[in-house]
């Protein structure tokens, strides 16, 4: 069963594809076939490993958004904005390594990613705060944006704790239809906005608070996505390093969620 997350979808084929399940299972043509333990050469990934590496991609998530703040405060706006820019397309890039360059348990690229990604969040918190241009309650704004993230996040993990809604190969066909919907409509937007058309899923109107809303919702069922893939890399006994692929696919969601509940925040914010 795929995940909608790349990330996910690329460490569970790896599994697929490299038959780490012990017990058996089917062939191409479809005959039932059984297999020794494999000799591992490492140990299994546990649960802690997902919340130690997680933890820890975040935390260098925050040092570099931190680092940004302080160039920004202390060196130049200009340089920071840079920085932003920079750290949104080396995130991007990385993640396309990892998911197409077979990287998914390094944790050099998970790493590499959270610093990329935590100068880019560090920009963009300061920029739909509108700190750069001294509105007021800017901090207060960010903060509202971390915790409406944090208990995003909480909410779907005991939703699918709960079973509340359940991860079927169908939700999660259902999930990454809608994200390619997603990302078909940014490019468009801002194909339409370099073209001088305007920006209507980005100028703070009527449709672009409802497109933020949906791209939340979107953001929040995709954690359901994630738990599961994590879940069953557990109960399969991937090797621990795996966790770092696992922290990555957790990250990229919970950055998506940051910036656009911070976006939307904006939008309602006095002037």
């Amino acid at each position: 069963m795929r995940s909608s997350n790349p990330v996910f979808s690329s460490l569970t084929d790896t599994q697929r594809n490299h038959g780490q399940n012990p017990y058996g299972g089917y062939d191409q043509f479809g005959g039932q076939y059984q297999t020794q333990a494999p000799v591992k050469s490492e140990r299994s990934m546990t649960v802690d490993d997902v919340i130690t590496k997680t933890g820890i991609t975040l935390a260098v998530i925050v040092a570099f958004a931190l680092l940004n703040f302080g160039i920004m405060l202390f060196v130049s706006p200009g340089l920071s904005m840079i920085l932003t820019i920079v750290g949104a397309i080396g995130g991007f890039i990385t993640v396309l390594v990892a998911t197409f360059g077979k990287k998914y348990g390094s944790a050099a690229v998970t790493l590499i990613y959270a610093a990329f990604e935590g100068l880019f969040v560090g920009g963009i918190s300061l920029l739909f705060s509108g700190f750069l241009v001294g509105q007021a309650g800017a901090g207060a704004l960010i903060g509202q944006a971390v915790l409406g993230t944090m208990g995003v996040f909480l909410g779907m993990l005991f939703v699918y704790k709960t079973g509340a809604i359940k991860v079927t190969p169908k939700f999660n066909r259902i999930i990454t239809s809608m994200m390619i919907g997603v990302l078909v409509l940014v490019l468009g937007n801002l194909l339409m906005a370099l073209l001088g058309f305007g920006n209507p899923l980005r100028d703070g109107g009527m449709l672009a608070i409802v497109f933020s809303l949906v791209c939340i919702g979107l953001a929040a069922f995709s954690f359901l996505t994630d738990f599961d893939a994590a879940d069953r890399m557990v109960r399969e006994g991937v090797p621990a390093r795996m966790a770092w692929g696992v922290a990555l696919g957790l990250a990229v969601t919970l950055v998506w969620l940051y910036t656009e509940i911070l976006r939307l925040l904006s939008y309602f914010r006095g002037d």
